[in-house]
């Protein structure tokens, strides 16, 4: 069969996307975790300047710490924590399917709650210990 022939000529798209497939939780952690492993990226460049201006003296280490101390500053820190924490426990759920275990559907769904669960409990203990130990 040719590629002009009329059984070839569908309505369906070429390859599949998120307008044809529906939004399950696994699908959405997927998503979820590209997205977190991009904003480290930006967030490691945080952790690189305020490393830098430790390390320029006292002066601009005061401008990035209140930069960091602010309203603003606070929000971007917690968003880079989550980020960091939920990286990382996707990283944990693909290491276990790359070594062949829990992909039975009900289990892999349950992953994907688990992953978000734990990844904001875990940030938030993280901060509240910090901020227990100021």
């Amino acid at each position: 069969m040719s590629a002009s022939s009329p059984a070839s000529k569908t309505n369906r798209p070429l390859s599949p996307h998120l307008q044809i497939y529906k939004l399950i939780p696994t699908m959405a952690m997927s998503i979820v975790h590209r997205i977190t492993g991009a904003a480290l990226y930006f967030g490691t460049l945080l952790v690189a300047w305020w490393l830098i201006a430790a390390a320029s003296g006292p002066g601009y280490f005061d401008f990035v710490s209140g930069f960091f101390g602010s309203w603003f500053g606070i929000l971007v820190l917690f968003g880079y924590t989550w980020a960091l924490i939920h990286h990382m426990l996707g990283g944990l759920r693909h290491f276990v399917w790359d070594m062949g275990y829990l992909f039975e559907k009900h289990t892999a769904t349950r992953l994907a709650y688990a992953t978000i669960t734990a990844s904001v409990a875990l940030t938030l203990v993280i901060w509240i210990v910090g901020a227990v130990a100021r």
